[in-house]
């Protein structure tokens, strides 16, 4: 499973949880407004035990129903305006909070658009979902409660202290005796838990992974009837869940424990010691009913605290997981910047590198410098630096309008040399140029609107055909465009579904047959004339008669564009004007198909269809 597993060692979840700040200013107003009202609405809450006093050692022991009766009043204003406080708290954080969470999570779509391709080959689509989703919520939750009461019940517990210090020193020196304990048991408490709730988060996005996994290759499954080692290994990883939510509860009991029984200790021997006191009229009935009321008072705010800080430090670990995907390096809009070997090799596209050949001449109507890789060298930043790289010192010029395809066998590097052009991957050393500017030096969204891709394996997303096609040219193209692209790419199959091109195709076009996903995936790429076209086996799902028909659209297209084709079969490669192969990492020949059978072994031997290979890295 790929995912990062962080390391709670000296981190800090107050250092993490400022982190939250940027996204809290916009509504700190409201939040601290909130947190304000709670703090007034909890010593409200202080002030019933007073009144208590009030009415024990006055109108009650006077003997007054009227002034028992205007004690009641009291307190039930008392009780409404505590109430009504706290109404006002949760009314003041929803909005703002739900804003908080909604901003969070666009933050992290956009992060994870500008991400590199490295990174999403690296983390599992499962752990990003569960950092969008799950740790997310953990954070609102924080910052609606914990944050807020930590803070309230932190002032409630000092102000009831000194209420009942000055009410008798000696019993708040008793139910003061528990403190140091509870705290020593908090700090260690929150140094298990962070542990434990950070490994539960990411089982959960191992879980997420395994559940997405299943059901994106349901068809997988079920074909090979592995639907039963497949629940197993489900099984296997929500009991492993299981037991650290149950370890995360054997904490949480623990500390509850201690922190209820301690303080109630303490009451319990506050109340014989007051008795005690009353009867040897030390004390009045009305002081010791409002130490005890002001005790009981506190009990919620000092029970609370092992669960506020659980939830505190489940919020720590979300923000920790969440801000680990959003401090990866996004994709860079240019790099200007000298790379290894690039000072070198700055000079050499003007000169013919081996195999780059410069015999034929540009097609129809294009100008320009055409597509150029000099000197590339590529190695995949997860290899081993001691082994070679995956491409080496390639040399390849496909002139302005021409069509290259390249052919080589499993392994060789074409889907990865494919990929540079488009700055799917940076280039390790070397350089691509676009009509003689370097393709590191073109912002991507320009880079992109030049050059169009389409790969063997297609992505369909949930929206309509139309959408799907059109995806290839942004705002400019319409439906002429479409119906251009629809027949190009022989897909007019289209027509025929129940709602036309407005037909929903559903997550990842599995409701369509791999040939009819390949062709609307060459559609989307065609669709917005792009002056560079990128090719990676476009045909390789379809029939010898479909393949030909589109094959003879593509001919017109390939006129007016240049274009670089990954191609596995005799067929693709002869919609090439040349050929390049690819061997080792390099660029080996370079020729019309029928001089590389004639002239290189290798060539021969893989368009025989005995060397046919499926796509490569």
């Amino acid at each position: 499973m790929s995912t990062t597993r962080a390391t709670t060692k000296d981190r800090s979840a107050v250092r993490t949880l400022l982190r939250l700040w940027p996204y809290v200013r916009p509504v700190r107003v409201r939040l601290f407004t909130a947190a304000a009202v709670a703090v007034v609405a909890s010593c409200v809450g202080l002030v019933i035990p007073l009144v208590l006093k009030w009415m024990v050692d006055g109108p009650i022991a006077d003997r007054d129903p009227a002034g028992v009766w205007l004690g009641a009043l009291y307190l039930l204003l008392l009780g409404l305006l505590e109430a009504g406080l706290f109404g006002l708290r949760r009314w003041l954080v929803a909005r703002p909070l739900s804003h908080v969470e909604a901003e969070m999570r666009a933050g992290l779509y956009r992060h994870l658009q500008r991400l590199p391709v490295a990174f999403h080959d690296r983390w599992a689509s499962g752990q990003l979902l569960s950092r969008a989703t799950t740790d997310l919520m953990l954070v609102r939750m924080f910052l609606a409660f914990p944050l807020t009461f930590l803070l309230v019940n932190a002032v409630t517990i000092l102000a009831g202290v000194i209420i009942m210090l000055l009410q008798d020193w000696s019993l708040g020196l008793v139910i003061l005796g528990p403190a140091l304990p509870v705290m020593v048991m908090c700090v260690v408490f929150e140094n298990r838990y962070a542990v434990v709730a950070r490994l539960a988060q990411d089982q959960v996005g191992d879980l997420t992974t395994v559940v997405e996994e299943s059901v994106l290759g349901i068809r997988i499954i079920k074909g090979f009837g592995r639907h039963r080692s497949q629940a197993r290994a489900f099984r296997s990883l929500s009991s492993t869940l299981r037991g650290t939510e149950l370890r995360k509860a054997r904490l949480l009991a623990t500390i509850w424990a201690v922190i209820v029984t301690l303080p109630e200790t303490a009451i319990g021997a506050a109340l014989v010691l007051g008795t005690v006191q009353v009867a040897d009229g030390e004390l009045s009935a009305g002081t010791l009913v409002a130490f005890l009321s002001t005790a009981l008072a506190l009990r919620w705010p000092v029970d609370s605290i092992g669960f506020l800080l659980a939830m505190s430090q489940e919020a720590s670990t979300a923000t920790e997981r969440y801000f680990e995907v959003m401090d990866e390096p996004p994709e860079t809009e240019t790099a200007t910047g000298v790379r290894a070997g690039a000072g070198a090799l700055a000079g050499a596209g003007a000169r013919t590198g081996a195999g780059s050949g410069e015999s034929a001449g540009s097609g129809p109507g294009v100008t320009g410098d055409g597509l150029r890789f000099v000197g590339v060298v590529f190695r995949y930043p997860d290899a081993d630096p001691g082994s070679p790289p995956t491409l080496d010192r390639v040399d390849l010029h496909i002139r302005p309008g021409e069509s290259m395809a390249l052919v080589g066998a499993t392994g060789s590097g074409k889907t990865t040399l494919t990929a540079l052009v488009p700055r799917l991957h940076e280039v390790t050393a070397g350089r691509i140029t676009l009509d003689g500017e370097d393709v590191t030096a073109m912002p991507r969204d320009e880079l992109r609107a030049k050059v169009a891709v389409a790969f063997e394996e297609p992505t369909l997303f949930s929206a309509s055909i139309g959408e799907n096609v059109l995806m290839g040219a942004g705002d400019r193209a319409g439906a002429a465009d479409l119906e251009r692209a629809l027949a190009i790419a022989q897909a007019e199959f289209a027509h025929d579904l129940p709602q036309g091109t407005e037909t929903q195709v559903g997550e990842q076009g599995l409701s369509l047959s791999g040939g009819q996903r390949q062709r609307l995936a060459l559609a989307r790429a065609v669709v917005g004339q792009p002056r560079f076209l990128v090719l990676d086996d476009p045909l390789s799902a379809l029939d010898v008669h479909t393949e030909a028909a589109v094959e003879a659209a593509l001919r017109q297209v390939l006129a007016d564009t240049t274009a670089l084709i990954v191609a596995h079969r005799p067929s693709t490669v002869l919609l090439a004007d040349r050929v390049a192969l690819l061997s080792g990492g390099r660029i080996t020949a370079v020729g019309t198909h029928q001089e590389l059978l004639r002239a290189n072994t290798e060539y021969a031997h893989l368009m025989s269809g005995n060397g046919r290979q499926e796509d490569d890295r």
